[in-house]
């Protein structure tokens, strides 16, 4: 071909596999390839899945000199996050005492994107069980590095899988999100990450086989990553649908219906009005710019409930993390236990009236935002109000964690009413990668990513990038 094949992105990768352009084999080794020459720099590939991709790739092209159908993934790379379940390999979760922990298979979603003909290439860094704040360390394998800015955190959980796609090592990968796991390292990386409502996609989040608690089955969600929103919008088609291993993912539509008219955009730049860095607000700006060009309605709104929600959500995680703190607390290094014991002064665990109290809250919350997205379909806001700061640096005192999860109030306020959201880039300022969230209702993801196309189709992107030394 005559570019390289790692800058292409997943459409265009699959098409040339199916019209003979390319073999899968030759679009597996240049990611191999590519991983070799940057992983080291950056280490966000923790280990190379050669020979399961390897016969992979070999069964596609094998299909395809047959003249049988491939799947409309076929012979595209994808890394997975090392809290996802890989048949045979060990779900660490970053830490060292989880090593012995093998999957008896594959989970679901990553099922479903190998039947799609996709290449699982590679697993990915995160934090030690994605406790340690927004930053990707983990005792296992160490710093991931942001590719824009080796003094700059990537973001986390998820930022394995961010540097991975946005320098080139695969074009898409599968992640999961709780207050921003995958919306922050995709904004800070300049990608794009889809977070789904809770029940769109399968997935499997069972520690040792031993089922979750309340709050880790309402709010973390499974989702992809990707350089465009094109290529997010095949894996949202591919993870939809139900699946009997996870009884809360249901068969609602890929998309809804049209909505008549002009769609109406709420726009804040500044949630609560507690700072916003000069440069989010541009961003924003610049997408509400976007939108209004390609001809959506937009206006500004006040997000409901702010405050209420990131106090509620924030004590039910403590109250849970608090009930396994003895046994986890040996297990973590000292940066997670500092995070962690901070999280919980500043949010402290509560009984089980409160506790009980806090759920029906939730629901409150969940009205007055299903009451604004009624009459305005999308929200369009930052993921992070700041840029992103030092390695580490909320687990360092409580001022730097309240400033770090103040900065992703809008994250924290989505995840706890359960809505799906998109983060897209929306250009590059001061050296650093740009971008936006947008919200939707319940499962119209489709209207969150109807939204970014628009946004990406006037802005660009700006990945894959070569890392900066």
């Amino acid at each position: 071909m005559d570019t390289d094949i790692w800058r292409l992105g997943a459409a265009t990768l699959a098409e040339a596999v199916a019209t003979g352009q390319v073999t899968a084999r030759e679009v597996l080794d240049a990611h191999l390839e590519r991983i070799a020459a940057v992983n080291p720099g950056v280490n966000a590939v923790t280990t190379v899945m050669a020979e399961r991709a390897g016969a992979a790739a070999k069964a596609v092209d094998e299909r395809r000199a047959a003249g049988e159908p491939l799947g409309p993934l076929a012979g595209v790379p994808f890394t997975v996050k090392d809290n996802i379940h890989v048949e045979a390999m060990a779900t660490t979760q970053g830490m060292p005492a989880l090593s012995a922990l093998v999957a008896a298979e594959d989970g679901p979603d990553v099922r479903r994107l190998c039947a799609a003909g996709a290449l699982p290439v590679g697993r990915t860094n995160m934090p030690d069980m994605g406790m340690r704040g927004m930053h990707t360390r983990s005792s296992t394998q160490g710093d991931t590095v942001n590719p824009w800015d080796r003094t700059r955190t990537p973001g986390g959980t998820s930022g394995g899988d961010a540097v991975a796609v946005a320098s080139g090592m695969a074009p898409l990968a599968l992640a999961n999100d709780w207050e921003g796991s995958i919306r922050v390292p995709a904004v800070f990386a300049g990608i794009t990450g889809l977070r789904p409502s809770q029940g769109r996609y399968a997935s499997d989040n069972r520690l040792m086989d031993r089922e979750p608690t309340l709050a880790t089955q309402l709010f973390p969600v499974d989702g992809p990553m990707a350089r465009s929103v094109a290529d997010l919008e095949v894996l949202h088609g591919l993870l939809c649908g139900a699946d009997p291993r996870d009884p809360r993912a249901v068969p609602a539509p890929v998309r809804g219906p049209a909505p008549p008219g002009p769609l109406r955009v709420g726009v804040v730049a500044d949630p609560g009005g507690l700072g916003v860095d000069p440069r989010v607000r541009a961003a924003v700006e610049a997408a509400a710019g976007a939108l209004q060009d390609a001809g959506y309605r937009v206006e500004e709104v006040e997000v409901p409930k702010l405050e209420e929600a990131v106090r509620a959500y924030a004590r039910l995680m403590m109250t849970e993390y608090s009930l396994g703190w003895e046994a986890l607390r040996p297990l973590m290094p000292e940066d997670g236990r500092r995070f962690l014991e901070l999280s919980m002064e500043r949010n402290p665990p509560v009984d089980l009236a409160e506790y009980v109290r806090l759920t029906g809250e939730r629901s409150g919350v969940q009205r007055a935002w299903a009451e604004l997205l009624d009459g305005c379909p999308l929200l369009l806001g930052p993921v992070s109000t700041a840029q992103p700061g030092e390695p580490g640096a909320e687990s360092r005192d409580a001022e730097s964690l309240e400033e770090a999860m103040t900065a992703l109030r809008l994250c924290s306020v989505s995840t706890f009413a359960g809505l799906p959201a998109v983060a897209v880039p929306t250009g590059v300022a001061d050296g650093l990668p740009q971008g936006v969230q947008l919200i939707s209702r319940p499962f119209r993801e489709d209207l969150c990513l109807d939204a970014a196309a628009a946004v990406e189709e006037r802005l660009g992107t700006c990945t894959p990038i070569d890392p900066r030394q």
